[in-house]
């Protein structure tokens, strides 16, 4: 047992044996994903920035249509930022399409299209995390660096019924230190990919399967009968919700719309013009729709007649917070916004952007 943490220590011996298996294994049943296909570190780097937050699925189809748009690095780093954002189109917290372009840039302008060859050099990249750092230099250039995500937590917390809580940043070194002595030194890459398919089959978070699991004889978790007690993870708060006015403008010249604060959620993404409700207390009205009126009217220089659309709340859910979204409706002339930050959208100007999934949700709800 580890005197620190309280969990299961392998001997060298043990260490050995389970890598031949892990990786007999892996070398037999691995899954056959576009990016294992070769090891270019603009590979690599482009699907791991997609699976965060995304199952392996759904990454599939985009990572194989951007490397057409975006076939290397140096593309990426050349392209227009919206371009980039439109072939990102769905997959949603678009701060990661935007760091892997700034990433590119780095890579293609400031290092002569030259990749650090180590964790570290790559955590000097844009949007490079030490779970993606340890992956590409893992699987790009052999170091022995581990790759620790949710499955390799998952996997490793059933290994050695290691009790550490990992929703707690100091939990991670102690992830890293098993795992360092455990990788594989001769096939650090392949070492953690093994551990992310067993971590999404046999030893994934629902329904695991560790009775017939390759490493089974390994999972203590498993021979104690405690597979689900591990890993150890506090419960994340629920996401606060905060409420909305979400203004359907309309004229002959399109929808009106507004980019998104460039430091916020959705940044400079196009959207219906939002007031959050809880701004509108102060402000001297009939009620809270007269109120946005009030507000948005001043700001476009010219009177709306907001009503409400009829339709239910749109509810759109973040990380920490969820916003709840009453659409207003006015159809209108077309006119000349005051504030240039607004401008009218139509079909062709809509279809060039790309435009948040909650944006979309609000489109079919008034639909």
């Amino acid at each position: 047992m580890d005197n620190k943490t309280n969990h299961i220590v392998w001997t060298d011996d043990q260490i050995a044996d389970f890598r031949q298996t892990l990786l007999a294994w892996y070398d037999a049943e691995k899954r056959d994903l576009p990016w294992r296909r070769d090891q270019d570190p603009y590979h690599v780097m482009v699907s791991e920035i997609m699976l965060q937050q995304t199952q392996v699925q759904t990454v599939i189809p985009y990572y194989e249509r951007f490397l057409t748009a975006f076939p290397t690095v140096q593309a990426l780093a050349d392209a227009p930022e919206a371009q980039v954002l439109k072939a990102w189109e769905g997959l949603g917290y678009y701060s990661r399409a935007r760091n892997l372009q700034k990433a590119a840039q780095q890579v293609t302008h400031e290092r002569g299209g030259e990749w650090p060859r180590t964790a570290a050099g790559l955590s000097e990249l844009r949007g490079i995390g030490p779970y993606t750092a340890g992956a590409i230099a893992s699987i790009a250039y052999g170091e022995a660096e581990p790759a620790i995500d949710g499955n390799a937590f998952r996997v490793f917390a059933r290994l050695l019924c290691i009790p550490d809580d990992i929703t707690k940043p100091k939990t991670r070194q102690v992830f890293d230190r098993v795992i360092r002595r455990i990788i594989d030194p001769e096939r650090p890459g392949d070492f953690n990919q093994a551990i992310m398919d067993l971590g999404s089959s046999y030893m994934a978070a629902k329904n695991p399967d560790p009775a017939h699991s390759p490493v089974a004889r390994f999972d203590a978790s498993y021979i104690t009968d405690h597979v689900l007690d591990y890993p150890v993870k506090t419960k994340k708060p629920r996401p606060v919700p905060v409420d909305y006015f979400a203004i359907a403008v309309h004229s002959e010249a399109g929808w009106l719309m507004t980019p998104r604060p460039a430091d916020g959620l959705l940044g400079g993404m196009l959207m219906w013009p939002l007031i959050q409700k809880e701004g509108l207390v102060d402000i001297a009205a009939s009620s809270d729709v007269a109120a946005a009126n009030a507000v948005l009217s001043a700001a476009l220089g010219t009177q709306l007649q907001l009503l409400d659309a009829g339709v239910p709340i749109v509810k759109h859910t973040f990380t920490h917070r969820q916003w709840r979204l009453q659409i207003l409706r006015a159809d209108v002339q077309a006119f000349t916004p005051q504030d240039s930050d607004y401008q009218w959208a139509d079909a062709a100007t809509l279809a060039a952007n790309s435009l948040p999934t909650v944006q979309k949700k609000l489109f079919r709800a008034l639909e």
